[in-house]
C-alpha cells in the first residue's frame, strides 16, 4: 500500500518530504556516498551516477535521511557538486559540519524533531574530505509518514541561484536585527566570517537622511557563524571602538561616494588599524585573513549609508573581482529591506513607548497591584492592541481597566490611547463603569466612520473592555464588560474562578446587537486578589477557552498573600503564556487591602431640616476619637454641614454621610437620591444662598461628584490633618478609585441642583 500522505491531506512541506524520500534510493542496506560501498557487492544499491550531459552536470539537489538519534540512514549525495562530501550511513549528521556549526544545528534538528515544523533554506557549509568547505542551502523536514526522523534537503548555492534565494529571504522579517542576521548568513557563502555593522540610528529606527559628519557610530547588529569567539571581539549588540566606526565609516565613503574596499591580507588591515586593540575587535581571529567591507546603501539624493557588511575569507582565497560584484549585488538588492526594518522598529518603539505609559505605576495604599506586557513577536506588523491601567480617583477609590484594541501597529497604537484616556477621564469624573463603556461604545463607531476622516483605514469595531471600580470602604467592586474575558477573583477564604459577567458584545458591535451594559458587584474582603488579563494569556490550540482560563485562576491562586506581587505576575505569565505566542499577552494583579475598620464611618439620616446638625454632632464625635486637630476638625465640621444642608434642599430620601480618615487627610461623602450636579454658582455679595458650594471649595483640596444606581456622592478632600497620636491609617486619599459605593447613598432627583 502506498504509503504517502494524499495530497488533500498532506502538508505542502510533507508532500516535499515525501518526494525527497523517493528520490534517495532504498534498494540495499547501504547508503554511504561513494567510497563506502565495497566496489565487488552486488547486491549493494545502484548508485545515482552523474550523467556526462551538461544537463545531467548541472544537478545540485543532495537529500539525507536521519533517524531520531540524528544518524545517517540514507542518503544521495553523488552529483558531482557533492564530491568529497562522505555522508556515512551510520555516522552522526553533524560530522559533516564545521566543529563550530555542530551545537546550532544540532539544536535546529531537535527542534524540528519535536515540533514537526520545517527549517527551511538556511545557508550552511558542508565539510569536504580535502578540508575545503561546500555552501549549501539546507532545509530540515520531519520524513514523511510512515518513515520516522528527518528528511534534510542539501541544495548547492550556485551563485546566481544563491543571489536570488537569499534577496527572497532576507525580505521576510520587519525585525531589524533577524533582516541582518539573514544578510550575514547569506553574505557567508562568499567568506568565512559574514558581520553586519549598522548605524546606531538606523539600529534604533531614526529617520536618516544623510551620513552624520564627525559623530559616527556604529552598532554590530549581526555575525555568522554563530561560534565564541576571542576576547575583546566585537559581538551582536556591542558598539565597535569609536575610532574604529570612524574608520570604516571613512573608507566607505572615499570622495563621498559609497564604495567597497579590499584589504587583502592580515598585514594590511593590521597596518590600516594601527592598534592591536582595534585589531582585536574587528579580526574574527589570529590567521592570515582578508575582508572585504561593503556598504550598504539606501538610495537617495544624496545617497545615505546605512552601515557595513564585512565578509573575512582566508588569505589563500582572495577576493576577485566576481566575488566583489556579486558582494556589491546581493548588498545593494538588499539595502531596502534593512530600510524597511528601521521604519519598522521606528513605529514599534513609539507603539511601545506609548504602551509603557499606559501601564500602571503603583497601586496605592489601599489596592496593590502589578502588571507584565509582552507583545507578540518583535516582527509582527506592530506591537498590538493590548493596554492595561489601574489610577486612583480623587473620590478614594480606585480603578482597573483592560483593553484589547483590535489590529497593530501605529492604527491600534492610536485608539489604544484614545480609548485609555477617554475612560481614565470618564472613570475619574464620577460614572460608572457601565456609563463609562457606552460612551467608549460611540467613540470606536465614531472612529470607523470613514466620512470622520479619523479611521484613516483602520477599524477598530469589535475592540474589548473591562473596567473595574474598587471602593476600599466598603471592600466591593463595581464590574462591566465589553466583550472582554472575565476576570479572575481569588478570595481570601474559597476557590479561585471567573466572575460572574454578563456577555456583551464589544465596542462598536452593530446597533441590532447593542444591549445595556450591565454592572456586576461582588465582595472583595482584604486580601483578595483579582486577575485582569487579555485572551494572548490563556487562549491554545490545545485547549478551549474555558480551560485557558481554569489554568490562569490555578496559576493566581499559587501566589501566596505575602508575595510581592511584580515577581508573582511575571511568574504567572512565564508559567501560561505560550511559547509560540500569537497574541500580545497582558495581565494585572490587584491585591485588595482597603481601609481599616477604624478609620471609616457610615451613618445614614433622614432628609429632615435638622440632618446637617445631627451630622455635625456625629462627624464631631468621630474626630475627637481620632484625635484631630482643632483647626482641621472646624473644616470638616463646615463642610459636612454644608454638603448636608444642599442634600436635604435639592434632593429626597436618605442621606447617607461617610469620614474616612486617609493617612494624611480625612474624605467627606454625602450621599443622596438627587441627580442634579452641584455647581459653583456666580452670586452678588449680599445674596442669602449660592454659598455653600463656594464655602467647600475654599476649605477642601478637591471636591466633586460621583454616580451610583439611586443617586449621586458628593465628596470632598480637607488637607493635612496632624492627628496628635493617631496611627497612620491603611488608606491615602486619592489612592484608590472607582465608581460608586455600596454603602454610599444614591441619587436620582432634582435637576440642576445649585448650592443655597
Amino acid at each position: 500500500m502506498d504509503s504517502t500522505p494524499s495530497p488533500s491531506r498532506a502538508s505542502p512541506f510533507d508532500m516535499v518530504s515525501s518526494a525527497l524520500g523517493q528520490y534517495i534510493p532504498r534498494c540495499g542496506a547501504a547508503a554511504a556516498a561513494g567510497a563506502a560501498e565495497p566496489r565487488g557487492d552486488s547486491t549493494a544499491r545502484p548508485r545515482v551516477r552523474a550523467d556526462p550531459t551538461p544537463g545531467r552536470q548541472e544537478q545540485i539537489l543532495g537529500a539525507v535521511n536521519l533517524d531520531r538519534d540524528l544518524r545517517i540512514t540514507l542518503s544521495n549525495l553523488d552529483a558531482p557538486v557533492f564530491a568529497g562530501v562522505e555522508a556515512v550511513t551510520g555516522s552522526p549528521f553533524v560530522a559533516l559540519l564545521p566543529p563550530w556549526d555542530v551545537p546550532t544545528v544540532t539544536r535546529r534538528l531537535r527542534q524540528v524533531l519535536e515540533t514537526r515544523e520545517p527549517h527551511v533554506a538556511r545557508v550552511q557549509r558542508l565539510r569536504r574530505r580535502d578540508g575545503s568547505e561546500l555552501v549549501v542551502s539546507m532545509s530540515i523536514l520531519a520524513a514523511a509518514a510512515p518513515q520516522e526522523g528527518l528528511t534534510v534537503s542539501l541544495i548547492a548555492m550556485a551563485r546566481r541561484l544563491h543571489l536570488y534565494a537569499a534577496e527572497t529571504a532576507i525580505g521576510t522579517s520587519l525585525d531589524i536585527g533577524e533582516t541582518a542576521q539573514s544578510l550575514a548568513e547569506s553574505l557567508l557563502a562568499w567568506g568565512d566570517v559574514a558581520a553586519i555593522d549598522l548605524d546606531f540610528a538606523v539600529w534604533t529606527g531614526e529617520v536618516v537622511t544623510e551620513q552624520p559628519q564627525g559623530r559616527i557610530r556604529l552598532r554590530r547588529a549581526a555575525l555568522v557563524p554563530e561560534r565564541a569567539w576571542p576576547d575583546g571581539y566585537v559581538t551582536p549588540g556591542d558598539d565597535l571602538p569609536g575610532d574604529a566606526s570612524r574608520l570604516l565609516s571613512q573608507a566607505i565613503r572615499r570622495d563621498d561616494a559609497a564604495q567597497a574596499i579590499v584589504i587583502p591580507d592580515r598585514e594590511a588591515i593590521e597596518r590600516v588599524l594601527g592598534s592591536s586593540r582595534l585589531v582585536r575587535a574587528l579580526v574574527p581571529g589570529d590567521r592570515a585573513a582578508g575582508v572585504a567591507c561593503i556598504p550598504l546603501v539606501l538610495d537617495g539624493r544624496p545617497p545615505v549609508v546605512l552601515g557595513v557588511a564585512e565578509v573575512w575569507r582566508r588569505a589563500d582565497r582572495p577576493f576577485d573581482d566576481n566575488d566583489l560584484f556579486d558582494l556589491q549585488e546581493l548588498v545593494a538588492r538588499t539595502s531596502h529591506h534593512v530600510d524597511l526594518a528601521r521604519q519598522h522598529q521606528r513605529e514599534h518603539t513609539q507603539v511601545l513607548a506609548l504602551q509603557r505609559r499606559l501601564l500602571p505605576r503603583s497601586g496605592g495604599d489601599t489596592i496593590e497591584t502589578a502588571s507584565v506586557y509582552q507583545p507578540a513577536t518583535p516582527d509582527s506588523a506592530g506591537v498590538g492592541g493590548d493596554w492595561v491601567n489601574s489610577f486612583p480617583l480623587p473620590d478614594g477609590r480606585t480603578a482597573l481597566v483592560v483593553g484589547d484594541v483590535v489590529g497593530h501597529g501605529l492604527g491600534a497604537a492610536a485608539t489604544m490611547g484614545q480609548v485609555s484616556m477617554e475612560a481614565r477621564a470618564l472613570l475619574s469624573a464620577g460614572l460608572a463603569p457601565n456609563e463609562v463603556l457606552e460612551h467608549l461604545d460611540e467613540t470606536v463607531t465614531l472612529l470607523d466612520d470613514a466620512e470622520t476622516g479619523l479611521a484613516a483605514g483602520y477599524s477598530a469595531l469589535g475592540s474589548t473592555c473591562c473596567i473595574a471600580v474598587y471602593d476600599p470602604v466598603s471592600h466591593h467592586v463595581a464590574l462591566s464588560s465589553a466583550g472582554h474575558l472575565p476576570p479572575v477573583l481569588v478570595p481570601p477564604d474559597g476557590p479561585a474562578g471567573p466572575v460572574a459577567v454578563c456577555p456583551h458584545p464589544g465596542l462598536g458591535a452593530e446597533f441590532a446587537l447593542r444591549e445595556p451594559f450591565d454592572v456586576h458587584a461582588f465582595a472583595a474582603p482584604p486580601g483578595s486578589l483579582l486577575a485582569l488579563y487579555t485572551d494572548g494569556l490563556v487562549e491554545d490550540p490545545a485547549l478551549s477557552i474555558d480551560e485557558g482560563i481554569g489554568r490562569l485562576a490555578d496559576a493566581v491562586s499559587t501566589v501566596h498573600p505575602w508575595d510581592a506581587l511584580q515577581p508573582a505576575a511575571r511568574r504567572v505569565v512565564s508559567d501560561l503564556a505560550p511559547v509560540r505566542r500569537r497574541d500580545d499577552v497582558t495581565l494585572l494583579l490587584a491585591r485588595m487591602i482597603g481601609y481599616r475598620k477604624g478609620d471609616t464611618a457610615t451613618w445614614r439620616l433622614p432628609a429632615r431640616g435638622d440632618a446637617a446638625a445631627r451630622a455635625r454632632t456625629l462627624v464631631s464625635a468621630r474626630l475627637g476619637r481620632w484625635r484631630t486637630r482643632d483647626d482641621t476638625r472646624d473644616s470638616v465640621l463646615l463642610v459636612v454641614s454644608e454638603l448636608v444642608d444642599n442634600a436635604v434642599r435639592f434632593a429626597d430620601g436618605p442621606l447617607t454621610i461617610r469620614l474616612i480618615r486617609a493617612g494624611h487627610g480625612l474624605l467627606c461623602e454625602v450621599g443622596d437620591t438627587g441627580n442634579g450636579r452641584p455647581r459653583l454658582a456666580r452670586g452678588g455679595l449680599l445674596d442669602d444662598g449660592g454659598r455653600g458650594l463656594h464655602v467647600v471649595h475654599g476649605l477642601t483640596t478637591r471636591w466633586g461628584v460621583r454616580w451610583t444606581d439611586t443617586g449621586k456622592v458628593v465628596w470632598a478632600s480637607v488637607g493635612a490633618t496632624g492627628s496628635a497620636g493617631a496611627t497612620g491609617s491603611a488608606g491615602a486619599t486619592g489612592s484608590a478609585g472607582s465608581t460608586g459605593s455600596a454603602g454610599s447613598a444614591g441619587s436620582t432627583g432634582s435637576a440642576g441642583s445649585v448650592a443655597r
